[in-house]
């Protein structure tokens, strides 16, 4: 199994550089350090980026992994140019190809990024995650209607970061509803949600591991209890199925699989982002 350093280099904030590296290194059984350089923008940045690169190199006898956003091709030629790692440029490896096809050239903006700050887009999404903080845990009733989606599950199945999660990434405005106790006494779901049935998505998760997150937070509590983690999710999958309520399991799915998930089922009437 390679141990490796892997370096992001970006001339903006590094966020897309460092996602596409993730997800390229995931296929591949390895360990590695991950070292961003962000705002690498003039030359002089990109000097003292290859000077870490290459004392890295020496250090550990194994060729650091490089992956680059980088749209100034001056700053660009210093990196390819004259670092000891192995590079991957991911704008030259798919814009060049773009710009053929498409028969314009691109942009080449520096930052080009930052201009989401001033778009529709970012104001949505910005509006999708206040509305998601306002309705997290059934904290507020108010404008449920606005929800695009309304997350229900037992306390610490994952509706919060969820909820979070479509609102950065997509402008969904999602609320998240706890099913308590007092609802599978009363076998109906919470008297606010029912004028919302069709919004609402359900995410449940295996007691065992209901069981290990609670006790991160309350141990050796009833809470937090096998046997009471056992009774909940048996309740809530219980009434899920009674209600017609779309669910799925959040035990081994990462957040980004849970949230493509609830899009492919919810089908919002307007653009994701």
């Amino acid at each position: 199994m390679s141990n490796r350093t892997v370096f992001v280099i970006s001339d903006g904030t590094g966020i897309t550089a460092e996602t596409f590296a993730k997800a390229i290194l995931n296929q591949f059984e390895t360990h590695h350090r991950m070292v961003r350089l962000p705002f690498t923008d003039s030359v002089d940045k990109a000097h003292n980026a290859v000077r870490e690169i290459n004392h890295t190199a020496q250090r550990e006898g194994k060729r650091p992994i490089v992956f680059t956003t980088l749209v100034n091709m001056e700053v660009l030629e210093v990196i390819k140019a004259n670092c000891q790692g192995m590079m991957l440029d991911m704008f030259g490896t798919f814009v060049a190809p773009l710009e053929a096809e498409l028969g314009i050239k691109s942009n080449h903006r520096v930052g080009r990024f930052s201009d989401a700050s001033k778009s529709r887009e970012y104001h949505e999404r910005i509006e999708a995650i206040n509305f998601s903080l306002a309705h997290d845990d059934g904290q507020s009733n108010k404008d449920l209607a606005g929800s695009d989606v309304i997350l229900v599950g037992v306390s610490r199945s994952g509706k919060t970061p969820t909820s979070l999660y479509l609102a950065m990434q997509y402008g969904i405005k999602a609320s998240n509803y706890p099913l308590i106790p007092e609802d599978f006494e009363r076998r109906k779901l919470p008297p606010a949600l029912t004028p919302h049935r069709r919004k609402i998505f359900g995410l449940t998760i295996q007691p065992e591991r209901l069981s290990e997150i609670r006790n991160e937070r309350r141990p050796n509590s009833r809470y937090a209890s096998l046997e009471n983690c056992r009774q909940e999710v048996a309740d809530a999958e219980a009434m899920m199925r009674r209600e017609g309520i779309r669910w799925l399991s959040t035990t081994t799915k990462s957040i980004e699989e849970i949230s493509t998930t609830i899009l492919q089922e919810i089908r919002p009437d307007r653009p994701v982002y």
